[in-house]
């Protein structure tokens, strides 16, 4: 409790600093496009059934994308990792392919599954599985050989070995990169929402711009600003639940 309790004062003291340099921003552009910290959550609190609807499709769309990602990526990573003669026939397709920016292929994605969830979610999902596996294959081929050697020395077979040291100690790495791919996710999704979808935050944004409501548009930017936050802090959680080990002297 008392970890929470000081991660909710952080949250607050860096709430008040953005509120504040918000308000000073807002203060010396005196532009209409830069509302008060006032107005833009005034407009956000009255957005907010409208805002709901396009919360959870954006919500589904992120989750998914990043779930996807992961069950491919993490294990295809650590595969890579741990064996040397997949990494050696895989390993540079990985990193020919993993330096391309992916958002490039948004329009062919929306010819292939045209526009909506499918092309919304295939392009995050490319991008979040290239950052899992990259980091899985990393972290699996860190794990030391001592570590490996203890549990052979008991009769362990490979398998074993896998399950049991190398998932266990990829695991805190993988949740690093599910970390960071939130974030990257979030923004792609408000890219991709923008051009490819009719429902969403992103689409919410846009559409406010367009009709130079920028109230709206400032309670869009907030409530995505949002779902950024709850992902991060849903991932914090699930990995204090997964990796105890890895944050008992933390």
């Amino acid at each position: 409790m008392r970890g929470w309790t000081r991660k909710a004062f952080g949250y607050v003291g860096a709430a008040a600093v953005m509120v504040v340099a918000w308000e000073l921003a807002s203060l010396a552009m005196h532009s209409p496009a830069l509302p008060t910290p006032a107005d833009g959550l005034g407009e956000f609190a009255k957005q907010f059934p409208v805002l709901l609807p396009h919360f959870g499709v954006s919500t589904l769309r992120v989750v998914s994308s990043i779930l996807l990602g992961l069950v491919v990526g993490a294990p295809l990573g650590l595969v890579l990792g741990r064996s040397e003669r997949a990494d050696v026939v895989f390993g540079p397709l990985v990193f020919l392919n993993y330096p391309v920016p992916k958002a490039v292929f948004l329009p062919v994605l929306l010819v292939l599954l045209g526009i909506g969830n499918a092309s919304i979610i295939a392009l995050i999902t490319l991008i979040v599985f290239f950052q899992i596996l990259v980091t899985a294959r990393d972290a699996a081929r860190s794990i030391s050989s001592a570590s490996v050697l203890s549990v052979r020395s008991l009769g362990a077979d490979r398998w074993q070995v896998f399950i049991n040291v190398v998932v266990p100690g990829a695991m805190p790495e993988i949740f690093t990169a599910l970390r960071i791919s939130a974030g990257t996710a979030v923004a792609v999704l408000f890219f991709s929402e923008t051009i490819a979808g009719s429902t969403g935050l992103g689409y919410f944004v846009f559409d406010a711009w367009g009709r130079v409501q920028y109230g709206e548009m400032f309670a869009g930017i907030l409530a995505m600003a949002l779902l950024g936050v709850l992902l991060y802090e849903a991932i914090e959680l699930i990995e204090g639940r997964v990796c105890r080990w890895a944050r008992a002297g933390r």
